[in-house]
């Protein structure tokens, strides 16, 4: 079971982190989707836009 004090630490990092929340919470979306209900089709076009996504990364270095 968990403490008053930690169910309230938990909260406040929440509030203070939200845009961590949100890059994590669409990073486990797109694994869980890659993993279990992408097609080949869908993993083809996920890696073009990853390619794509990685040069664009690349070019700004």
């Amino acid at each position: 079971m968990t403490s008053d004090a930690q169910k309230r630490a938990a909260r406040k990092w929440d509030e203070h982190h939200q845009e961590r929340r949100k890059y994590l919470s669409w990073r486990s979306r797109a694994r869980s989707f890659i993993e279990k209900a992408a097609t080949p089709e869908d993993l083809i076009d996920l890696k073009k836009l990853i390619d794509d996504r990685l040069g664009d990364l690349g070019k700004d270095r």
